[in-house]
């Protein structure tokens, strides 16, 4: 048993690794060229999907890969892995989906404006307890994903507010996110972190010239 539930979490953590980094790269692919800075436009909705679905397992499954390890080696099988992962990822879906919906044009006033309200929200109570949750072991997929989210949001929000087709802004808010499911919280961290997103909002707004590739070229 102990040799079977030693191979159900060696095969989960390199399926679960490997499709990050599958994703990762045919994610850079699919958004090449369309990051447009606030004035991305999103495409069509399953273009949009597919692409957002692929950009949650590129960002979010490294940072899951312990979940899926606590819950392999509880199960001791390989077999219910990919349930578990594909509940995650359709918690990220719904996101999309409501992210797609909500879109409206909007300029640097308003991604200044999402981003303070994100750096505020990573200091509260609420944020700290879904972290923690995220941290801790979970009966489901849809369980694990519905708490990353909450863990998550702000910051997927700034991504999607800058311009959610920019690698670069993608690649940057994939950091925090790995950080925060890997590491425990600290304020001697986190709090920096908000104040910098906070003074990142402030800039945008009172000079969006200055953040680089917040707007379309002229």
């Amino acid at each position: 048993m102990t040799r079977a539930r030693t191979a159900a979490t060696a095969a989960a953590l390199t399926a679960t690794l490997g499709l990050g980094a599958a994703s990762w790269v045919v994610a850079v692919r699919q958004m090449n060229g369309m990051d447009m800075g606030v004035a991305t436009q999103l495409g069509s909705f399953a273009f949009f999907v597919v692409l957002w679905v692929t950009m949650m397992a590129a960002m979010m499954l490294p940072g899951a890969a312990p979940a899926v390890l606590r819950y392999a080696h509880a199960n001791g099988r390989i077999r219910p892995m990919p349930l578990f992962v594909g509940s995650y990822l359709a918690v990220w879906t719904l996101v999309g989906v409501a992210v797609y919906a909500l879109d409206r044009p909007h300029g640097s006033l308003a991604a200044g404006a999402v981003a303070i309200a994100a750096g505020v929200y990573e200091l509260t109570p609420l944020k700290q307890h879904f972290r923690r949750c995220c941290g801790e072991g979970v009966r489901s997929g849809f369980e694990f994903g519905l708490y990353c989210v909450g863990s998550s949001i702000g910051l997927m929000l700034i991504l999607v507010a800058l311009s959610v087709m920019s690698v670069t802004w993608m690649s940057a808010i994939a950091v925090p996110v790995l950080a925060q499911k890997l590491l425990p919280a600290k304020a001697t961290v986190d709090v920096p972190l908000a104040l910098a997103i906070v003074g990142l909002g402030i800039l945008i707004v009172i000079a969006p010239s200055s953040v680089p590739g917040l707007t379309p070229p002229m």
